[in-house]
Order: structure tokens, then C-alpha cells, then sequence
């Protein structure tokens, strides 16, 4: 027993101390957080709502509005009171909160961001009271443990480490959104008709065959596995992009045979004919799957690679005016969807084959650079997740 005692005292560092909250330094405290802030409630906007107000309406949602007066002009943490109870949001500047939306009177000895990067990290739905729309109590939130830092510098220190972060991160996002702004004007210019473009279909592009313009199969719950043939649903075309998720499916390997399924092809074409929105499109990238088969709702089509770029195909139904011309031809009452002869007789307009090699080329690298920005992105989050880990729970000190 002595030896079991001392072996879980090896796992605590020296300088650390175990709490109700997990390891933390042995100079921090574990506080609830009504020791730190008020919880507030908000107030109906009817008011004092202007279309001249300079203070924003928050909701949990976010800004709703402005209004000619402030309820609160501190830096404050706000919460869902109802609704949306997941997303704290931090205020440094004069607001107005609807009566949704928690805000919190902070104490003076206390750093407000810090505060907030520790609401960012506490799972609220856990913490949730009802049954129906999610709802959190004031007196809920302020009995719960947070680790703090012994001085107002230290805990000033992680806010402005976790805020220099998230300034990073929203500097990517917003770079970005301007990138896609710049593919969207180019995607309408280049894909814009022009001159000498010719008009055609998906069945003229395929020469009529089924075998080269078909649906994938009807696969039911009962053939579907852990394991065996990959299958591709519709939730695996994006617009203009595979999506490989997580929860495969996969075919039976007697059932293949006994449904007389087809497989697909790396660089097939697949068109999703279900919404939404239906008519969307991405070329089956390498998946890393030796047999691969898909649903009844994804057309797969193989027009001749020599005389058609495939992916300039599938930039041209990436378009608003390709969407429109597909909304136009969908059916059904549950589910929205067209008809595979439908699909294959929409009329558009395309180039000859070497300008479709110039703008899929063009589009393409916009859309690598996209890719390259949006994986950066991704390593700044986890980066802030890792941050938050070390920081908020003192694994790393600054400034003590």
C-alpha cells in the first residue's frame, strides 16, 4: 500500500499539486468561478434597438443589431443562457445582451480573457438543463472549478499569449475568405461562355453509353458491413471536392456479386443527384481503397479523357448558373432530387479541349493555394488547443 502510495506521488511533479480540477502548480488555486465574476442577466432590446445605435446587440448567436444605450461597459464573458450554450463569447467595449445570453460582471483581480479562455475550454453542454432547447442556470456556472494563477500578470500573460493565437488564426481566415472571393470572380470569368464555345450535354459527352454515363447501386442497410468493398455515399461529394469522412461503409463482399455492383475508377467523374445541392461534383481522388463501389444517387461518369477535362467538368458544375439549371429539374416530395436522364440532358457550354486545359489549370492552382492556406488553418488550431492544454492548467507558466 506504501509503495502504491508513493508510486502516484512519482506521478505528480515536483511544483504541482492534485486537485478537484487535475494537476496544477502548487502556488495556483482551485476557485469557483462566482469567486472570480457575476452572472448577469440580459435584457429585451425593444427599447433601445436603432438602426443609429453604436453599442452591438449580442444574442447567442452573435451581433443582432445595434442599440442607442449600453447595458454593460467592462470587459466581460457572455454565455448562452438558452440556446446556443457552447460558444462564450469575450467583450472589451460598451454592448447589450437579450435576455438569451449571460454576461458576467468580472472582479477587479481578475483578468476577464483569461476567464474567457477558461469558459472556451469547459464542455457547457454537460452542464445543460433540459430536456428540450439546451439551457444553462446562472447559479450552475458560477459553482463550477477553474484553475487560477496566483497574480492578475500571470493570468494577463496566458490571455495575451491565447489572443496573439486567435489573432493568427483569424488573420488566416479572413486571408482565406479573400482568396475565395478572388476564385469565385475568376471561376465566372473563365467559365463564363464565350465565343466559339460549343453547346452539349453529359450523354453527348458520353456518347450515349450507360456503361460510360451510370448510376451507382442500390445498396440496402442489410448489405452493409465494418468491412469488405469501400462504399462512397453522397455525403462524399463535396462541391468540387471529395470528402472522405470518417465513418466508412462498407459492402459485403458476397453481396457485390449477388447485387452486381460496378466499380469505380480512380478519376472517375461522380455527380451526386441527390440535394443538397443536387447536381454537385468531384473527381474519386486515391483513397487508398482497393475496391470501391457507390450508391444508387451518384452518377459515374467517364467521358473521354483525350477530348474532355474532367476537371475543368467539374469547375464548370461548381457554378451558380450550373446549380440554377439543376434546380430547375429536380423532383420529389421527402427528398429533392434529378433523375439520371434528367442529369444527362441538361444543356451547357465548353470550349475546345485545350482551353479547357488552360482554365482547370488556372483554377486548380487557386484552388492548391486554397488547400495549402486552409491546412495552415487547421495547424494553428491545434496549436491553440495544445496552448490552451499547457497554459490553462499551468503545465506551462509565463510570467510567475
Amino acid at each position: 500500500m506504501v509503495q502504491s502510495m508513493e508510486r502516484k506521488q512519482t506521478d505528480i511533479p515536483e511544483g504541482y499539486q492534485k486537485t478537484e480540477v487535475g494537476v496544477i502548480p502548487e502556488d495556483w488555486e482551485v476557485k469557483p468561478i462566482g469567486a472570480t465574476l457575476q452572472i448577469r442577466h440580459g435584457k429585451s432590446q425593444k427599447l433601445v434597438a436603432s438602426a443609429f445605435g453604436n453599442y452591438p446587440i449580442l444574442a447567442t448567436g452573435g451581433n443582432i443589431g445595434f442599440a442607442k444605450e449600453y447595458l454593460y461597459n467592462k470587459p466581460s464573458v457572455l454565455i448562452g443562457r438558452k440556446g446556443t450554450i457552447n460558444k462564450p463569447l469575450y467583450m472589451d467595449t460598451p454592448f447589450w445582451t437579450v435576455d438569451t445570453l449571460f454576461y458576467s460582471e468580472v472582479n477587479k483581480e481578475y483578468s476577464a480573457k483569461y476567464l474567457f479562455y477558461n469558459f472556451c475550454s469547459i464542455n457547457w453542454y454537460a452542464y445543460n438543463e433540459a430536456s428540450g432547447v439546451p439551457s444553462l442556470n446562472a447559479k450552475t456556472i458560477e459553482n463550477l472549478l477553474i484553475p487560477l494563477p496566483p497574480t492578475l500578470a500571470e493570468q494577463t500573460a496566458i490571455a495575451n499569449a491565447l489572443s496573439d493565437m486567435d489573432a493568427l488564426i483569424d488573420a488566416q481566415e479572413k486571408l482565406i475568405h479573400k482568396k475565395r472571393l478572388i476564385q469565385q470572380g475568376a471561376m465566372q470569368e473563365l467559365l463564363r461562355p464565350k465565343e466559339g464555345w460549343v453547346e452539349t450535354t453529359l450523354f453527348n459527352l458520353t456518347n450515349n453509353k450507360k456503361e460510360l454515363f451510370d448510376d451507382g447501386d442500390w445498396i440496402e442497410a442489410n448489405h452493409i458491413s465494418n468491412q469488405g468493398i469501400r462504399i462512397l455515399q453522397t455525403g462524399n461529394i463535396g462541391i468540387g471536392n471529395f470528402v472522405d469522412k470518417t465513418n466508412k461503409k462498407y459492402l459485403i463482399n458476397e453481396s457485390f456479386n449477388k447485387l452486381h455492383c460496378k466499380l469505380l475508377q480512380k478519376g472517375d467523374l461522380l455527380i451526386c443527384r441527390l440535394a443538397e445541392p443536387a447536381g454537385r461534383a468531384c473527381i474519386l481522388p486515391e483513397i487508398g481503397e482497393s475496391k470501391i463501389v457507390t450508391s444508387v444517387d451518384v452518377t459515374i461518369c467517364r467521358p473521354h479523357e483525350d477530348k474532355i477535362n474532367r476537371k475543368f467538368l467539374v469547375q464548370l458544375f461548381s457554378t451558380s448558373e450550373w446549380f440554377k439549371c439543376i434546380s430547375e429539374n429536380v423532383g420529389g416530395t421527402t427528398h429533392k432530387r434529378i433523375s439520371r436522364s434528367a442529369l444527362g440532358n441538361i444543356k451547357f457550354r465548353i470550349p475546345n479541349f485545350s482551353e479547357q486545359n488552360k482554365i482547370s489549370k488556372v483554377l486548380s492552382s487557386m484552388d492548391t493555394e486554397i488547400e495549402q492556406l486552409e491546412t495552415q488553418l487547421s495547424k494553428y488550431k491545434q496549436m491553440k488547443t495544445g496552448m490552451m492544454q499547457e497554459l490553462l492548467t499551468g503545465k506551462k507558466r509565463l510570467n510567475h
